[in-house]
């Protein structure tokens, strides 16, 4: 199998590989993306030379460090998921602490009452309170993903009919579109705050018109979301915490 190509970068003592991911379809930019589980990415655009992909990374040195400084920082303070009464679990941006009732002859439920999220079981079983959180999490982010998705169309004046929505656990995405215009979201997004998720649904909604990161899909993305950068690092800021629940 051939080798993904690399960079290796210098920066206060640290070495940094970046992964090198080449880009064919035309009007591509130069992007670098630091992923929650500290992968460094380029999209490479077909044509790049040596001297430019060297100058942008040079330039970025100090941004992907820090950035890689944050997502560690955020994974010191994330501790493993022991599903028991006192923890805190994130809905729409908000931390809701966990309330375990034992409940041998009552129906198993999970309802979200004064700030708390209530799950009731019949046995103290912590796979059984994972799954059905995970099960409640999953419904709540159909209903709240595909309102927001009818609140946005109309200003997505491109998208003529309401594209196909589907829900896919990813671990490093929170959105992407198909060549055929699905729109899959993350939901665990739903654990984000509502401009946040905002950000990620008309981020693939503007993916219908323009199929590349090239600059007429920035300059569509802040027509529609003036200051979109404002809430794409409010939701990576607390990728970690939320994706490690």
């Amino acid at each position: 199998m051939e080798e993904t190509p690399t960079r290796v970068l210098t920066y206060g003592g640290e070495q940094i590989r970046v992964n090198l991911a080449p880009r064919t379809r035309p009007g591509t930019t130069l992007r670098i993306k630091v992923h929650p589980d500290l992968r460094v990415e380029a999209s490479v655009p077909d044509g790049t030379t040596e001297a430019d992909l060297d100058k942008a990374l040079h330039q970025k040195t100090r941004w992907i460090w820090q950035k890689l400084r944050d997502f560690r920082a955020a994974q010191e303070h994330a501790t493993p998921r022991t599903y028991v009464s006192g923890e805190s679990h994130f809905y729409l941006g908000r931390r809701h602490l966990l309330k375990v009732q034992h409940q041998p002859d009552a129906p198993e439920t999970v309802r979200m009452l004064r700030g708390r999220l209530e799950v009731s079981v019949q046995d103290r079983n912590v796979l059984r309170i994972q799954k059905l959180l995970e099960l409640w999490y999953f419904t709540r982010a159909q209903e709240v993903f595909r309102h927001r998705l009818s609140a946005l169309l109309p200003t997505t004046l491109w998208v003529r009919t309401s594209p196909a929505l589907k829900l896919q656990v990813m671990q490093t995405q929170w959105g992407n579109c198909s060549p055929g215009g699905t729109i899959t979201l993350n939901p665990h997004l739903v654990k984000a705050p509502r401009d946040c998720i905002d950000y990620v649904i008309l981020h693939e909604l503007c993916h219908l018109q323009e199929h590349n990161h090239g600059p007429a899909f920035w300059s569509l993305l802040e027509r529609v979301m003036p200051g979109w950068e404002r809430h794409k690092a409010r939701l990576d800021g607390m990728a970690e915490m939320m994706l490690q629940e």
